[in-house]
């Protein structure tokens, strides 16, 4: 069989200009690179993937400022941009995304996931109400109660949160994502990168004991992930599950076996 014979008669999908398309992932307006697994490679997912960029929005115009205002209608356009060319649902790249979750939910009418955040509560569900979920992110200070909330986090469920740079120290991330300390070509080794990761899961966990799940919220992580869950010998969860999940809803495979 070369080709899929439930595939027989087609039609125009909405006004869309694309097909087959899978996830498409709005990206930061800023030139840094991503290992495999970081959201913004595209060599290691097993779906089709386009970007699109979210122009003048930078890691300091999302993440940094104080006034997020001007980044709204440039993550709107983006997000409708890629609806339009055909993708199935829409993501982002950064976690902290997650502010404009409900604005970009009510712009589209395809799913949208823009951080892994939106999993928390899902965990909290699968760890039982005597856990908690531990959130590592890159920077704490700028993960505030309306980036929980719009990802549907109950304030007052349990959760903890560690910041990765400013309570830890990670100084591969700071030389990608830290706008004051990053050199003019930003760069990262990886090995380096994981052993910091492995700490800080380690550090975190020992100071809250009742973790039962490590969700890693910066897009920067999931490379990690994996060696983080040899450690801990914990459930991790990232952007890497999430996108996982998102895609297996829009785009829902057949079942082949046997009874």
């Amino acid at each position: 069989m070369n080709r899929d014979q439930n595939i027989n008669y087609m039609k125009t999908r909405k006004t869309h200009t694309c097909y087959g398309m899978g996830i498409g992932i709005m990206v930061l307006d800023d030139a840094y690179p991503g290992f495999p697994g970081d959201v913004r490679n595209a060599s290691a997912w097993g779906f089709p993937i386009q970007y699109q960029i979210a122009k003048g929005v930078d890691n300091y115009t999302l993440v940094w400022e104080q006034d997020k205002t001007p980044c709204r209608q440039p993550i709107l356009d983006a997000a409708k941009a890629l609806e339009d060319m055909g993708c199935r649902a829409i993501a982002a790249e950064c976690g902290y995304f997650a502010y404009f979750q409900k604005d970009v939910a009510e712009y589209v009418d395809i799913p949208v996931f823009m951080s892994s955040l939106l999993q928390v509560p899902f965990i909290q569900q699968t760890i039982g109400p005597k856990k908690s979920v531990g959130i590592i992110c890159a920077q704490k200070r700028f993960l505030t109660d309306t980036h929980l909330e719009n990802a549907g986090i109950d304030l007052n469920s349990n959760f903890h949160i560690a910041g990765a740079q400013d309570e830890y120290g990670c100084p591969q991330f700071d030389t990608l994502w830290d706008h004051e300390k990053r050199p003019e070509i930003p760069e990262s080794y990886y090995d380096e990168s994981e052993k910091d990761m492995i700490r800080i899961a380690k550090e975190f966990k020992e100071k809250h004991p009742d973790i039962g799940a490590i969700m890693l919220e910066c897009t920067g992580m999931q490379p990690f992930a994996r060696a983080i869950q040899r450690e801990l010998d914990l459930p991790i969860f990232s952007w890497g599950t999430l996108l996982d999940y998102a895609y297996s809803a829009v785009v829902h495979r057949d079942y082949y076996g046997h009874i």
